[in-house]
C-alpha cells in the first residue's frame, strides 16, 4: 500500500519522450490496468484502443493539433492510448475518465511516463477520426472520445509543485 500511496504522489504528466517504442509487456500491463477501473454501475462503458502504429498515431496527433491549434501535441511520446465511451451509457466521461486516471498511475508503476491529453471528442467527431474509428473496427456512431494518454520512455523528471493551500476541507 505504501509503494502505491508513493506512487500517486511522485507521477507527473511527461511532455519529453525519447523516440523509442514501448515493449508489448509494458503496454499489456497499463492496459489491463485500465480495465479495472470503476465505471458507472459496473457497466463498463469505456473502449480502449492503442495506438502503436506510427502512420495512424502521427493521424491522431494531426487531428487533435487541428482541433488545438497547436503542432506537435503528443510530445514525441511513441505510444497514444484512446479512451471512448457509449454514447448510451449514463456516464461516459466520468467512466472514461476513471480508466484514464488507472492508465497514467499504471504507467508510472510500470516505468514510463504518460500524459493526459484532451481533445478526444473533436477529434473523432470530426470525419478523420470518425473514418480513424471505422479503420480499427469501431463504430462512430456508438463511441465519444473521452481522452488520449501518451505513452514512452521520459526525458524529463519534473518535479511537483507545492499542493495549494486550502486543498482539503474536513468536517469531523
Amino acid at each position: 500500500m505504501k509503494t502505491t500511496l508513493e506512487d500517486l504522489k511522485k507521477r507527473r504528466s511527461i511532455r519529453r519522450y525519447r523516440a523509442d517504442q514501448i515493449s508489448g509487456e509494458e503496454l499489456d500491463a497499463v492496459l489491463e490496468a485500465g480495465t479495472y477501473a470503476p465505471t458507472g454501475m459496473g457497466a463498463q462503458s469505456p473502449l480502449i484502443v492503442a495506438v502503436q502504429n506510427k502512420a495512424d498515431r502521427d493521424a491522431i496527433e494531426g487531428l487533435n493539433d487541428t482541433v488545438f491549434g497547436g503542432h506537435g501535441c503528443f510530445y514525441g511520446a511513441p505510444t497514444v492510448v484512446n479512451v471512448l465511451a457509449d454514447k448510451t451509457s449514463s456516464t461516459p466521461v466520468d467512466d472514461g475518465n476513471m480508466v484514464i486516471a488507472n492508465l497514467l498511475n499504471a504507467a508510472y508503476a510500470v516505468g514510463l511516463g504518460s500524459c493526459y491529453i484532451y481533445r478526444a471528442k473533436e477529434v473523432f467527431e470530426s470525419s478523420g477520426g470518425r473514418e480513424l474509428l471505422k479503420k480499427w473496427g469501431v463504430d462512430p456512431d456508438k463511441y465519444i472520445g473521452i481522452g488520449h494518454v501518451i505513452l514512452g520512455y521520459a526525458m524529463e523528471d519534473p518535479k511537483p509543485k507545492p499542493r495549494k493551500k486550502g486543498y482539503i476541507v474536513k468536517i469531523l
